[in-house]
């Protein structure tokens, strides 16, 4: 019965390739010509351009959840909650692809959209009954009855992680249920900073040093291990499971971009949380055009001078190092007169949330994604030391800042999966709990389902993560992926929250519900780290400019 599953979804990532493929020569064929894209043209078409990205996710995504099924089975782990989220997941995504994708919850991505309803038919002949037993109420009803079984573990299903990776997440699965699940509501609704005492012990458990080499202080680890920890923290709260992407983005910054005199210096700093870091990239006005930075940075001496104002800059008060990225080339209008500067600052104090010269700023108040606070920062006669230029060359910056992307997202789609497994977890434990017309609510379909489809869901967007993270560990390109992985998990963490929400009725509504944080939370991972029309527009473009060479 297992093996002939597998071949089934097998061969339905067969023919979703094969669909794929046609959607990506019906959008190069309005979009390029002679074999390049035009870029006016990819503008026009927008919509199919990023629907094109939508179901190319859609095939990664079953190809790993087929890969997840088979490796498994090899190992003699594919057990039934396995098989019928499999079979959940497929049926519902392949109907999609063949239907009506939905991209956000007012756009459809549809086959005659990219002009290809022929192969759309074919595609759902092939895949007909593996979509008819996977969304059938037999399914749906045995996989319910296996989540009420799951209720107290971590994770629904067999990650499929090397049991390494899984001690990794029973220590910090530990550390978050009994050090920050209890306290995080409060904090939230307080609009508190993370306690420093967490911060430390954060810090004492490595969090902060987790992929950065042993060399330098760090485990080490790699980016699988850092997506199990951002996972664990983020299900706890995200403002926790976030606090750790500026000292991962500035770590990637230095290790890839700057001299041995940098990475000696900050890397041992960073990895104990001497020094916590923040990312000072966006400007009001710009969002992610950075080609559009306004920012100055002019050396004098042995120093530079910045001028400029810097917006949404997380944990900035509390931060004692700044990845800064400024104008050095006042002659430039795009990308390449950029630097990037390691800008040491003092810790914000009491009332004075940047006491550094030439540095003024002030909170920007947010509906979730708290702990670390939002800011907006000015600078007027700030000084950076000119032996701070990450690399010593000006003019790298943007290809520095570049370097981290795939990391950022991987890590973003990390928290998302955690953001998921967090409403999930609230929604299943409410529909248990809850009784309504003598019944526990759980025992209606359209509750079970909901929950059902979140399971299948957070299965999916956890194993396109991995994989992407495993391409990264194993040193190969994986921009297309990390992407990929961001796009489906942002979206598989706001259906979920919404829907947990939802199974709670009026109480999701009241604040001193833990799901109504969630879904405040859930809602910015579509947002930061690439908004997720400009993801999908990135991964088009990789997608058309593959195809045409």
């Amino acid at each position: 019965m297992t093996t002939d599953l597998i071949a089934r979804l097998d061969a339905a990532v067969t023919a979703v390739d094969a669909y794929v493929t046609a959607a990506r020569k019906a959008v190069a064929g309005k979009v390029a010509a002679s074999g390049r894209i035009d870029r006016r043209a990819l503008d026009a078409e927008q919509h199919v351009a990023h629907g094109l990205a939508w179901v190319a996710t859609y095939l990664e995504t079953l190809r790993e959840t087929a890969g997840w099924a088979r490796a498994l089975t090899a190992a003699g782990q594919f057990g039934e909650t396995e098989a019928l989220l499999c079979k959940v997941l497929f049926a519902e995504y392949l109907a999609q692809l063949s239907g009506g994708l939905p991209m956000t919850q007012v756009e459809m991505i549809r086959p005659a959209d990219f002009g290809t309803e022929a192969e759309a038919a074919a595609l759902a002949a092939v895949v007909r009954p593996l979509v008819a037993e996977g969304s059938s109420r037999e399914t749906k009803a045995a996989l319910a009855a296996l989540l009420v079984g799951a209720r107290r573990k971590a994770t629904v299903e067999n990650t499929g992680l090397d049991p390494d990776f899984e001690m990794v997440r029973d220590q910090f699965r530990r550390f978050a249920d009994d050090r920050i699940m209890p306290h995080a509501h409060g904090w939230h609704l307080r609009d508190e900073l993370i306690p420093m005492e967490i911060v430390e012990e954060m810090g004492e458990l490595g969090v902060f040093g987790l992929t950065i080499p042993e060399e330098y202080g760090g485990a080490g680890m790699g980016k699988t291990a850092m997506c199990v920890v951002s996972e664990e923290l983020s299900r706890a709260w995200i403002g926790t499971g976030s606090l750790a992407t500026r000292s991962e983005i500035a770590a990637e910054l230095i290790l890839t971009g700057g001299t041995d005199a940098q990475k000696d210096f900050w890397l041992p700093k960073i990895a104990t949380a001497e020094i916590l870091p923040t990312a000072v990239f966006t400007e009001p006005n710009t969002g992610s055009d950075l080609g559009a930075l306004r920012t100055r940075g002019v050396k004098e001496g042995d120093k530079y001078v910045v001028t400029g104002n810097k917006t949404w800059i997380t944990h900035a008060a509390r931060a004692d190092l700044m990845t800064l990225l400024v104008r050095t080339d006042p002659a430039t209008d795009n990308f390449s007169g950029l630097s990037m500067l390691l800008a040491p600052k003092p810790r914000g104090e009491a009332g004075v949330d940047f006491p550094a010269k030439g540095m003024t700023g002030g909170e920007i108040e947010v509906l979730g994604y708290r702990g670390m606070k939002e800011y907006e920062i000015g600078f007027d006669g700030f000084t950076v030391p000119a032996a701070n230029l990450l690399g010593g060359v000006e003019g790298q910056g943007f290809k520095q800042l570049m370097a981290t992307f795939e990391s950022a997202r991987i890590q973003t789609a990390a928290r998302a999966v955690g953001v998921a497994q967090s409403a999930f977890e609230l929604g299943l434990g409410y529909a248990l709990d809850r009784k309504q017309f003598g019944h526990e609510i759980f025992q209606f379909p359209r509750v079970a389902n909901k929950l059902v489809m979140m399971a299948a869901e957070i299965m999916a967007a956890r194993q396109i993560t991995y994989f992407a993270a495993r391409r990264k560990d194993s040193g190969k390109r994986c921009d297309l992926e990390a992407g990929m992985a961001k796009l489906l998990a942002a979206r598989v963490a706001w259906a979920a929250a919404d829907n947990a929400l939802q199974i709670h009725g009026g109480n999701g509504f009241a604040l001193e519900y833990a799901i109504s944080r969630v879904l405040q939370d859930a809602r910015i991972l579509n947002i930061f780290e690439g908004a997720g029309e400009v993801q999908a527009m990135v991964i088009a473009r990789r997608l058309l400019e593959d195809g045409a060479n």
